[in-house]
């Protein structure tokens, strides 16, 4: 996912001189490409990522479309005042990369899983989310972010993600992507979940489940028309992110709290506390109870839980 974000970057950068890389002494094996074709608008700050953020909102005051890039959660927790205060207050054309997003880096321990990371940036002002789910929907990303004027954070895979999107799609900012339709239940995952959400939807179809699926790569603008077509297209919802509490699952209870809609709702995050182990990123999704096996069994009851009521009324 991260190649094909640095690649779309530099086909951007052919185009248009006004964008800048700043990195935070990391991305080798990636961030190349971007260096050796456009050396004098690439820059490393070094392991100073509030030094970064600085830089970058001098360059974007200077005119510049400036992407800062570095590992999880470093670009945004360590230097969550400098984007708060330097950055989103000021409206300035700079986009927060953070590559490994969510449990990438499962063998390096919590100090390298980015999982509030949505919780912190939503909130800000000015600012555009975005947690693409494959290359193709990082690609899209990383174009619109050029486009968007205006602070953006973007959460990237770390490698070797699988391609998701067989047919090429047409991302616009704040809008979701409807992969499957369905009837009796509707899964809506942001970032990598969505190769997850399309196992569970396969299974569920050998046992007789008509499973909507949406890819949500926009937090912010968030595609509240989708999710309420889902709540009146199915009787149950879903949501998956590799994420806390205070992301896509709060954000979809308030659309559905808010228009009052009788659809059941089960959020699917990690749970609060951080398990203290390290591990591959699929065995810390099972111990955070977020593995293939948890959400089919979660979805399985779920749509039976529907079904039963709509029989009942």
């Amino acid at each position: 996912m991260r190649t094909a974000f640095v690649e779309e970057l530099c086909a951007q950068a052919e185009i248009n001189a006004d964008i800048w890389l700043v990195c935070g002494d990391l991305g080798y094996s990636v961030l190349e490409q971007f260096s050796n074709c456009f050396p004098e608008r690439f820059l490393n700050a070094g392991v100073a990522e509030q030094n970064m953020c600085g830089v970058a909102a001098g360059l974007a005051l200077e005119g510049k479309i400036v992407f800062t890039y570095s590992i999880a959660n470093f670009p945004v927790m360590r230097c969550l005042e400098q984007i708060r205060n330097d950055i989103c207050y000021h409206n300035l054309n700079v986009k927060v990369v953070a590559v490994g997003g969510g449990l990438v880096y499962g063998s390096h321990g919590y100090t390298h899983h980015a999982v509030e990371d949505f919780a912190v940036t939503c909130p800000l002002p000015n600012i555009t989310v975005a947690a693409p789910a494959d290359p193709a929907e990082a690609r899209e990303v990383a174009r619109l972010a050029v486009l968007t004027a205006g602070p953006s954070y973007i959460r990237l895979g770390k490698a070797g993600e699988p391609k998701l999107h067989q047919a090429a799609i047409n991302l616009q900012v704040g809008q979701s992507l409807h992969v499957f339709s369905g009837r009796d239940l509707t899964l809506i995952s942001t970032g990598g979940m969505l190769d997850s959400a399309l196992q569970v939807r396969a299974m569920l179809a050998q046992n007789g489940y008509s499973v909507a699926v949406i890819s949500m790569p926009y937090l912010v603008p968030l595609d509240e028309s989708a999710i309420l077509d889902a709540a009146s297209q199915t009787p149950a919802i879903i949501t998956l992110e590799e994420h806390g509490m205070g992301g896509l699952g709060a954000m979809v209870a308030t659309v559905l709290a808010r228009h009052r809609s009788g659809v059941y709702f089960h959020p699917m995050y990690l749970r609060s506390k951080p398990v203290k182990i390290s591990g591959s990123q699929e065995f810390l999704r099972q111990q955070h109870g977020l593995g293939v096996n948890d959400i089919l069994q979660a979805s399985t009851y779920i749509a039976d839980e529907a079904r039963a009521a709509a029989i009942k009324s």
